[in-house]
């Protein structure tokens, strides 16, 4: 197993900055939030999306993922969400990202709308996603939050250059077991995103290990699903939630849960 964690946690850093702290605390990647406050983002110009991608590699470090905004389940013609899809593919192929996030986003829709607004968008991306290497990843999130709601849309899509993200708060929020939301998702896994919190009203980030969240349960469906080579990534929403523990005084911890979840998991798997 891998561990990533997202520069959602730490907002506005310099990409040199995140990519040394990953390095120094044992994160073997960076899930790199893609709007334009950030680094790095669909509106880069070729050279620093070159510099960037130098900067990691010497650091030692993989990006994970390309963290989009694209909601492909929400209203709205089609076209400039399928470009906001290829914008996000091409920024993920420069930088060697295998994954891209986007949000269903069609919250306020009919489900049969909703469902059926995605699986047209993903159908249409997910060909030019393969052929850049690259996975276009639906997260369980608002209109689709479970598992369930997303492998809806995905198994209709039926296509390799579509998967799943699965976000461990929102399947729980949305009152389904670690293990539902595994057998749900288990054909489209693309990677796991976990996080903690205190409860289903308090969201402001803990530790890992600190909060309510079924960890060890989500954990578990991981391992399982991904037979040990697949990737774990803290998402510690800093960003929206300012008043948060700084997370680099969280990062060793952090990882040190991740790893002893991965080995209780899996008792046979390395986790140095």
């Amino acid at each position: 197993m891998k561990y990533a964690f997202s520069t959602l946690g730490l907002p506005g850093t310099p990409l040199d900055r995140s990519a040394a702290l990953a390095a120094a605390h044992g994160y073997d990647g960076l899930e790199l939030r893609a709007h334009p406050e950030e680094p790095l983002h669909p509106g880069s110009p070729p050279a620093e999306r070159a510099a960037g991608l130098r900067t990691l590699t010497a650091a030692g470090v993989a990006v994970l993922a390309i963290a989009g905004y694209a909601k492909v389940a929400a209203a709205g013609e089609d076209e400039p969400v399928l470009a906001e899809l290829r914008a996000l593919v091409g920024l993920a192929a420069d930088l060697e990202a295998p994954c891209v996030r986007v949000f269903p986003g069609g919250r306020g829709l009919p489900q049969e709308t909703a469902d059926a607004n995605a699986v047209r968008r993903l159908r249409a991306a997910a060909p030019f996603a393969e052929r850049h290497g690259v996975r276009i990843l639906l997260e369980t999130h608002d209109s689709h939050r479970t598992g369930a709601g997303a492998a809806r849309v995905l198994d209709r899509v039926a296509h390799p250059g579509a998967g799943a993200l699965w976000d461990v708060l929102h399947t729980w929020l949305g009152g389904e077991s670690p293990e539902r939301s595994g057998q749900a998702l288990a054909a489209h896994l693309g990677y796991v995103q976990v996080k903690d919190v205190a409860s289903a009203q308090e969201l402001t980030p803990l530790g890992l290990g600190a909060g309510v969240l079924p960890l060890a349960q989500a954990v578990a469906e991981a391992v399982s699903a991904s037979a040990g080579a697949g990737w774990l990534c803290w998402e510690y929403e800093k960003r929206w939630y300012p008043g948060a523990a700084e997370l680099p005084g969280r990062l060793a911890q952090g990882r040190q849960e991740l790893a002893r979840l991965v080995a209780a998991a899996a008792p046979g798997e390395r986790t140095g």
